[in-house]
């Protein structure tokens, strides 16, 4: 073989018969544990902090056609819309009297909606006015009640809120077209689902989550849980899929089809989780919690394989995960949206063809001995903060207790009057459709 040029890399033959490479089961045991260790060193997903709210963020919207556009609402009746890529804050609104409760885009970027707790829902251009212009909405809605969620249809021109009931809105009407209500409690959340456009999912503070079809104008089924759902994020991929956020410090996640128990329950926070957020892929989710954490959870998994914290960041109060699957924001009590890698130790910017090969073939050597002690050791570890590892602690003691005390029942009890109720039935109470 002759090299064309003189600075061609020169061609290696390589024989593939596992008789002449002996070693080649250590040598790539090597490889990989190295390359856990250095995914471990190179994870900073930090990026950047976003300020100049004046007040605790409390709602978070993505434009649905520029990725580095996104809106956040704040306590004090703010919205600011931010420029990503330069970081910066491009437009502030002075939307309601006390806090903006809720907020969406149209399914088209032209327009967005915001609600708050003046009563009113308010349609606003997304292009920033002309010169001269008065900073004023499109469309103002005076309503009855407080409304405390808003979300949009994701192709027709319709939206819905939510407070004391499920108001269905066409967006020429100034009355709602439709109002649904089953029970009688302060709905928190409203959402619609990304593929079966007509289904809508609530939470309310009676600790129900009902299920509603746009077509029949009726509620579907609810499902009662022990403790109160703050809100819920349907999976962009799969239809009937949707996870809850529940004051319980757990996540749930369940088939629209069979709410009598969840596919998977999700338990690492130590606080309430406040908001959820899929991926656009919709293999993992993003949440929020009380307890001052980001994590984020594989969709079929029972526990988080990241979890995201400063010394400065307060309650996580919402979460979005953007549009191009690698970045996430939360924003917090303390007034700041922060900007993190969904991926911790990914590296930004233009890769190399050559770098590119290595990190996939790294990132294969890492599956194949996911499962050696040591790697998987090396892997999972991760840094808490003190509170959150001595709750940690704390829970783990409880939840043994709560087990021990239940054997010891079974055992002191005529055979079958415990009956053994599986982790994913206990904190369900009943569905009713």
């Amino acid at each position: 073989w002759v090299s064309d040029t003189g600075v061609a890399l020169t061609a290696v033959p390589r024989n593939y018969d596992p008789a002449l490479h002996p070693f080649e089961v250590p040598r790539e045991y090597t490889r990989a544990l190295n390359a856990t260790k250095l995914e471990r060193v190179f994870a900073k997903p930090f990026l950047s902090s976003l300020d100049g709210h004046r007040d605790g963020v409390n709602c978070i919207a993505k434009h649905p056609k520029s990725l580095s556009t996104v809106l956040s609402g704040a306590c004090d009746g703010e919205v600011k819309i931010w420029n990503l890529t330069k970081r910066q804050c491009i437009r502030t609104i002075q939307a309601h009297e006390g806090f903006v409760r809720g907020m969406c885009a149209r399914f088209c970027g032209t327009s967005f909606f915001t609600v708050g707790d003046d009563k009113t829902v308010k349609q606003w251009k997304m292009e920033s006015p002309a010169y001269g212009e008065e900073e004023e909405p499109i469309h103002t809605i005076l309503g009855k009640t407080v409304y405390t969620g808003i979300d949009h249809h994701w192709k027709e021109a319709v939206f819905a809120t939510c407070g004391h009931q499920v108001d269905i809105w066409d967006e020429q009407r100034t009355s709602p077209m439709c109002s649904l209500t089953w029970g009688f409690d302060s709905i928190s959340s409203v959402k619609f689902n990304p593929i079966e456009t007509y289904l809508l999912g609530s939470c309310a503070s009676d600790r129900n989550i009902v299920l509603y079809d746009m077509r029949k104008s009726t509620p579907l089924k609810k499902v009662i849980l022990n403790m109160r759902t703050n809100t819920l994020c349907w999976n962009p991929m799969e239809a009937f899929v949707f996870t809850v956020a529940n004051e319980d410090y757990n996540l749930y996640t369940f088939d629209m089809r069979f709410l009598e128990s969840p596919v998977m329950v999700h338990m690492d926070h130590v606080s309430a989780v406040l908001d959820v957020d899929y991926s656009p892929t919709g293999k993992e989710f993003v949440s929020a919690s009380f307890d001052k954490s980001v994590r984020i959870f594989p969709a079929d998994k029972g526990h988080s394989r990241e979890v995201y914290h400063t010394k400065r960041m307060q309650h996580v109060i919402t979460v979005k995960w953007t549009s191009d699957n690698k970045y996430i924001l939360c924003g917090s009590d303390e007034m700041n949206i922060r900007l993190w890698k969904a991926n911790a130790s990914e590296k930004l910017g233009v890769l190399a063809p050559r770098e590119k090969a290595a990190m996939n073939y790294n990132q294969k050597l890492k599956e194949k001995f996911r499962h050696h002690p040591q790697i998987r050791r090396i892997a999972q570890h991760r840094h808490l903060p003190k509170s959150i590892f001595c709750q940690i602690k704390e829970q783990r003691v409880m939840r043994e207790a709560r087990r021990r005390k239940e054997m010891n029942r079974r055992k002191h009890s005529k055979p079958g009057s415990v009956p053994l109720v599986s982790e994913r039935k206990k904190h369900i109470v009943a569905v009713v459709k």
